[in-house]
């Protein structure tokens, strides 16, 4: 089984405000990120917050450690709840293409967009590897974790992520 787990926790400094609910076509950009990981995964979380219809999970072991603190959150709810698979996606990229998904999932496991780290799969079996690399290191990069554990990086073209306003503006923003 496939879990889709929303990267969210993320401070938004750069943006001014919580990106996560900023209006792009009429809907917040997280919920644009749950329509399109909702097309591939049996079940959808959000990590690093809480958002209404979804099992929300906080970053693990601790907030504040960026994006790899929620991908270790999701592979550990993952392992936990029998998904053999975690897809992982940023809260702020409202365009993704919907073969994204299926191209990650057809790479060879883990795999990860080479332009946007964030944007990977992930087998729920590196849980313990994660935990273990957080304990041992203060290095947060998703890219060096992932190249670390030999993950596949996928060249594809990378769905814009929105991190400050202007960003929003180029797509016409609400």
């Amino acid at each position: 089984m496939i879990l889709g787990a929303i990267l969210a926790g993320g401070q938004s400094s750069r943006f001014g405000g919580d990106k996560a609910m900023a209006l792009f076509e009429g809907r917040a950009l997280i919920d644009h990120v749950t329509l399109a990981m909702s097309q591939e995964a049996d079940g959808v979380i959000v990590c690093g917050r809480l958002h209404p219809g979804f099992i929300g999970v906080p970053d693990r072991p601790r907030p504040s450690l960026g994006p790899l603190g929620g991908i270790n959150a999701a592979l550990r709810y993952a392992a936990d709840n029998g998904f053999a698979t975690v897809l992982t996606a940023p809260c702020d990229t409202p365009r993704i293409d919907p073969g994204l998904f299926a191209a990650l999932l057809a790479a060879p496991a883990p795999a990860f967009l080479s332009s946007l780290p964030v944007l990977g799969c992930w087998p729920s079996a590196l849980a313990d590897q994660l935990d273990t690399y957080l304990e041992q290191t203060d290095d947060r990069s998703v890219r060096r974790w992932s190249r670390a554990i030999g993950a596949t990086a996928l060249d594809y073209t990378s769905p814009l992520n929105i991190n400050a306003r202007a960003d929003l503006d180029l797509l016409g923003g609400d």
